[in-house]
Parts: structure tokens; sequence; C-alpha cells
């Protein structure tokens, strides 16, 4: 893998022969509504402005649902892993329903977040920063505003926090007031991911727990199955001697921090919720710990680059692969003037076939400007495809390559991925192709579950799960 600092071309290929000083970029007087002076890529197409307003005056009035103390942690955590210290793993629904708030659901999607962890930590001896995409990922981009079926036009479905996904006219009416219910709906969430996390609810004593029972499929290699059980058998008697030595309990010793993410697409629902603290300077989006800026709504004269250059949160900015060198630059000095630690992640969806191509450019740019940013792999939104019948899926072959090369490409370039990003279940669901769990194209329409785009299945994501730690492992935490 390619990753030279001297190759002119590519920088010019990469337009980005003058990345290393860009331009300051002109900024007004920042302010947690004047991202309303600027163009909003993903608008909604609200027709009632005064229930609107009474809807953001309320969302004002409500508690926090994080805390500025939280997030500082946060950032702080992000820091490390820019440095290789530690791993990011952030995951969850690509769309979350209100109808999916329920115990089992949001309990299925915290266990296998902490069960792809402990992998991790096992196998790398290194922590992990967990982070869900859930409790506020209620708002969906679309490619286009709206959709037309057998000729009747409506308004896409911009997830439950602007409308529903049944296609008659009052359920694609854009309601401000699916705002407040989504805040309800978050901090109900929060509440029961928090107890959960508290309680160490992720027992590891017991791998026939784990659903471990289909990687004795013929299709499975003897060696992936003897190294998959071999690392939780580790795991397992770790912790049974880390109990005997300090007296202390599973609940107690898999106790973790955990932290929440969103698209921060509905800018009324971010702003409402932006406050300064008691005793801390700058403002706070208090909505997540760790919202994102998405491929479609990165513009640098956007609605969305204006909100979150204000705030005090870590941002995550969504990278394709028509992106170049000097709008990464652009992005990250407008988002992180002060080139402070912990505060931008460059999340980059490439798909399998470019990121090879793409990633090193930009990788080998940042690092001669000398920015300070967090490099995680989004292996999810790059690799969508499109069956014969017209249903989307992924497939994992597609998606492990993409981590997998994402990982070459920073070793070339002596750079750390610090995290990766994925859309995943905890449930047994049908959506994507491939891995250990035998999905097929034939399987799709089985359990097809998810209100937007594909995710990885319970099997599927603990798979992933033991491939990134096996990689993890090769390196260990000392700076290269």
């Amino acid at each position: 893998m390619r990753c030279t600092l001297g190759d002119r071309r590519r920088e010019r290929e990469r337009g980005s022969s003058s990345v290393l000083d860009p331009p300051p970029v002109t900024t007004q007087a920042w302010t947690p509504e004047s991202w309303k002076q600027k163009v909003d890529a993903q608008a909604i197409a609200y027709d009632d402005a005064g229930a609107l307003h009474a809807a953001y005056a309320r969302l004002k009035e409500l508690p926090p649902l994080v805390t500025s103390w939280e997030i500082t942690r946060l950032r702080a955590l992000l820091a490390d892993a820019q440095q290789g210290k530690r791993f990011l793993l952030q995951g969850g629904d690509c769309a979350e329903t209100l109808a999916d708030c329920r115990s089992t659901v949001i309990a299925d999607k915290l266990k296998i977040l902490l069960q792809m962890s402990l992998v991790m930590v096992q196998e790398a001896k290194r922590p992990v920063v967990r982070v869900g995409r859930f409790a506020g990922q209620y708002a969906k981009p679309r490619s286009k505003p709206v959709e037309s079926r057998e000729g009747v036009v409506r308004p896409s479905y911009f997830g439950d926090m602007v409308n529903r996904a049944d296609f008659s006219d009052e359920g694609r009416r854009p309601d401000p007031g699916n705002m407040i219910v989504a805040y309800s709906y978050a901090a109900m969430t929060l509440n029961f991911v928090r107890s959960l996390s508290a309680g160490g609810f992720a027992d590891v004593h017991h791998p026939e727990q784990w659903e471990l029972s289909f990687f004795r499929k013929a299709s499975v290699p003897d060696s992936l199955r003897e190294e998959y059980e071999r690392a939780t058998r580790q795991l397992a008697e770790a912790l049974t001697f880390m109990e005997a030595l300090g007296e202390m309990s599973v609940e107690e010793l898999t106790r973790v921090d955990f932290y929440t993410s969103h698209e921060g697409l509905n800018l009324h629902y971010e702003s409402a919720q932006t406050r300064q603290v008691p005793r801390r300077s700058g403002w706070w989006d208090l909505t997540t710990h760790f919202p994102w800026i998405g491929e479609r709504t990165r513009a640098l004269d956007g609605a969305h680059v204006e909100f979150f250059r204000g705030i005090e949160n870590p941002v995550g900015i969504k990278l394709g692969p028509s992106i170049t060198a000097d709008q990464v630059l652009r992005l990250v000095d407008a988002l992180n003037p002060n080139n402070e630690p912990g505060k931008i992640a460059l999340v980059t969806r490439m798909g399998a076939a470019r990121v090879g191509d793409v990633l090193p450019g930009l990788v080998e740019v940042v690092k001669r400007a000398g920015r300070t940013v967090l490099w995680v792999c989004d292996p999810m939104h790059g690799n969508t495809q499109a069956t014969p019948a017209g249903v989307k899926t992924r497939d994992f072959g597609d998606i492990l390559k993409e981590v997998e090369t994402t990982f070459d490409v920073h070793d070339a370039c002596g750079t750390y991925l610090g995290g990766v990003h994925f859309e995943l279940t905890g449930e047994d669901v049908t959506e994507c192709i491939g891995g250990a769990s035998g999905v097929t194209v034939e399987d799709l329409d089985k359990r097809y579950a998810t209100a937007c785009d594909p995710r990885l299945n319970y099997r599927q994501s603990l798979e992933m799960g033991f491939r990134i730690a096996k990689r993890l492992a090769k390196h260990g935490r000392t700076p290269r």
C-alpha cells in the first residue's frame, strides 16, 4: 500500500497542491441559530411556522439529554484514540424508530456492542471507547426530498423525528411535534442504556450465551472456529481470575462508560438543546455526546458546518470518495480552528473498490499539514448494492475488505486507524449477506426489518469484532 508524502502528482489529482496552508474561512459571529442564514441541504419543509416555533421553544425548556462533563470525558478518550492508545467502536441502527424503543431491542444492541468491545480489549490489549448510534438517531438524510409511487408524489421519509414511513398524506407530512416525541423516546432509551451499562449485564463467563453455535457450521474453516473459541475462553478465564484476585463481580468488571451519537441532521432539534452551562465556557449540544455531519450536509458554506463549528462537542465528518484533500483541510479548519485534540473525527466511507485509491492521498496530506484528527472507517455506506429484485443489501466480504484496506493505508502512512463505525443490530435479521452467518440473497426476505439501510446482524457483528480484534492485536498500543 503506497503512501508517499512526496508524491506531488497524487496531491494534484486530489486538488491539494496548496493544502498545507489553506486560506482562512470567512465566518460570521456564531450563535446557536446563525445556521439559519446558510443553505440547509436537507432542510425540512415544515408547513406550520407557528407549530415549529412552539416545538422549538418547548425543546429549549426541556432538560438536557447528556451533560457537558460527559462530553468533556469523551473528548479526552477520543484524543487518546488519535494517538493509538484507545480504539473507537461506534455502531447501531441506521435509523431508530419509535416502535423499537423496547427493552429487548435496546438491550440486544447494547449487548452486541459490549461483546464486540470486550473481544477487542482481550485480543488487542487496548481500551475501547463505546459509542452507540441511538437515543437520537431518528432523522435520516435522503437523496431526494420527495418520493413518487404510481404517480403519487409525497415527501420522502426523513425518519421518525420528521415524519412517518407509511406512504400517506398524513404519514409523510413533516410535523414539528415529532421532535418533542423523539426527545422523549431518546430520554427513555438513554435512561435504560445507562442502567444496563452500569449493571454490567454482558456476562462473558459463558460463551455459549453469545450465540456462537453458527461458528460450528461446515462452511466455517476449522482455524477460524478454533480462534474464536480460544478468544472467548481466554476472556472468560481472565475475568474469572480478576474476580478471584480482586473479589470483584463480573458486573463490576464489565461496568463501562457508554456514549451516544447521531447524525445532527435536524438543526432545529440540535440548536434548541444547545446551551451554555455553569462553570464551563462555550456552547454545548446536549442532545448527544458525539454528533456527526453527513456526506450530504458537509458543504463548507452550508448550515450544518456553520452550526457545528460553534459547539464544544467532538464532531464527526463523513467523507465519501468524491472528497478532495483541500476540502478535508478546510472542513477541519472551520470546525477546529485551534487544532484541539479529541475534537474532530474523519469518518471515511469510500467503498471497498475505491478506498485503496482515494484514502492514501487524504491521509498523507492531513498528516503533512499537522492536523489533529481521529481517522474512523465506516465500511457500510460505500458498499450498498441492490439485488436483481431491487432489495438493498451489503456483502460482509466487501465490508471487511474496506476495513482491512483502511488498516493497510494507515499502516503505510504511519498513522492510526482509530475507530470503526457500523450500522448493526443485536437482532437476527437478514439484511446483509455473507459472513459465517451464511445469509444469502435468497434469505433476505426472511427477516428484513430495517427502516432504511441494511445492518449487520448479531452474528455478523460479532464476527466482525473478532476480525478487527485480530488486526489490532498485530500492533499493540505503542505509537509507531
